[in-house]
């Protein structure tokens, strides 16, 4: 038994008193993943990023683990609200526009000193003031980096549209600004690679294209480590008391790590491996976090139907961003129909072995927005469902 059967073979009997649909994550799997994260961070803090993982008691596991530290939220919705929940230290890695959220921010000092907001631009300062309604707290200011990669003159970008700080020059002009401004702190800066961390160096089938993405951030590492470490002393002149340096994610983890400038690393994606994290010559991690869908028609002879799984990621439409399917292995889409809102036409062989009523699993694409899509997860341990906890979407909470 190849040791994808026997993960099916463990889900199944885990699950075999649950109904499909169901979400499932594997926690030997989801520790030894966090484990792997740790060891590449090297002694530096790994901040959890949420929208990875948008279930509050998987959150708790994983800081509760040495080398974690840390939140780095999605919207300030969700910040306020993980800081209510306990989170003690939440940064909001997206600038917002939510003056209500803006207003109960400054006006309360437990969530003032919990939460980091996010800025690159004056007119952030600007909104927060304006939304501010009285509050007088001390807001907490964190700069975004732009890390995208410019080649000639600046006429080839690789990399995301993210700040539109990129030199440092931008960003110590910014900080002045935090600086003379009252009512705000600067305490950090933020820098996320993902042309590095989130782009798979080794895309089976495509050996030309690895290597030219390989060569892409090598490229990319160094001239952002030299750009990011001249941010930091430009920074640090404006703002000597400046508490962190956050860079990286679940591809570059060790490479970020080794920058001296750099203080913490973000990662969350690899906590429960999707689909995209498996074409990384960098690491190796568990699947960890799958959904189940029930077999529900056999038209036909090496053909099932499931219900549902039509569950695409964000990002460029493309086939990579669909769930694939996992368990039993050797299933495949329909190319006429792929995976549907109602049902999901399976192909292969191994669909003969399927009877009406069993699980086929399957891996996301991209990892929290799988909890969009369910209101609980099961853990599983060894062969056994040894907790159900909710998802955000379980608290009654779609923050986006």
């Amino acid at each position: 038994m190849t040791a994808r059967a026997a993960d099916r073979a463990r889900y199944d009997r885990a699950t075999a008193h649950l109904d499909a649909p169901l979400a499932i994550v594997d926690l030997d799997a989801f520790d030894a993943n966090a484990d792997d994260l740790v060891r590449r961070a090297a002694g530096k803090p790994v901040r959890v990023a949420s929208k990875s993982v948008r279930c509050r008691a998987l959150l708790e596991r994983v800081l509760s683990r040495d080398g974690f530290q840390g939140i780095m939220s999605f919207t300030l919705a969700e910040s306020l609200w993980l800081a209510r929940s306990g989170f003690e230290d939440v940064l909001l890695a997206y600038p917002s526009a939510d003056r209500s959220g803006f207003a109960e921010l400054a006006a309360d000092p437990k969530l003032a000193a919990a939460v980091t907001v996010m800025v690159d631009d004056v007119a952030h300062l600007d909104l927060i003031d304006a939304a501010r309604d009285g509050g007088r707290e001390e807001v907490r200011v964190c700069l975004e980096l732009d890390t995208s990669l410019r080649l000639l003159g600046g006429r080839v970008r690789v990399g995301a549209r993210r700040s539109p700080l990129h030199s440092p020059a931008q960003l110590a002009e910014l900080a002045r600004a935090v600086a003379r401004r009252p009512g705000f702190r600067l305490v950090g800066i933020m820098a996320y690679e993902g042309h590095v961390a989130g782009v798979g160096d080794a895309v089976a089938g495509r050996p030309l294209r690895s290597r030219a993405v390989r060569l892409m951030q090598a490229a990319a590492r160094r001239e952002l480590a030299e750009r990011r470490a001249a941010v930091v002393r430009a920074v640090r002149a404006v703002a000597p008391d400046l508490e962190f340096v956050n860079g990286g994610g679940t591809g570059s983890v060790q490479h970020t790590a080794a920058e001296d400038a750099v203080t913490e690393i973000a990662a969350g994606s690899g906590l429960y491996v999707p689909r995209l994290f498996d074409n990384y010559t960098s690491f190796t991690g568990r699947p960890a976090a799958l959904f189940a869908q029930p077999v529900v028609r056999r038209p036909g002879v090496g053909v099932v139907t499931v219900l549902g799984g039509g569950y695409p990621a964000s990002g460029a439409a493309g086939p990579d961003r669909l769930p694939v399917p996992y368990l039993p292995e050797g299933l495949k889409y329909d190319p006429q129909e792929g995976p549907g809102e109602v049902q999901t036409p399976l192909l292969g062989s191994p669909a003969d072995d399927l009877l009406i009523g069993d699980k086929v699993w399957f891996r996301h694409a991209k990892a929290g927005e799988l909890c969009e899509r369910f209101d609980t997860l099961h853990l599983i341990e060894g062969d056994a469902v040894t907790a159900t906890v909710p998802t955000y979407r379980g608290e009654g909470l779609t923050f986006l």
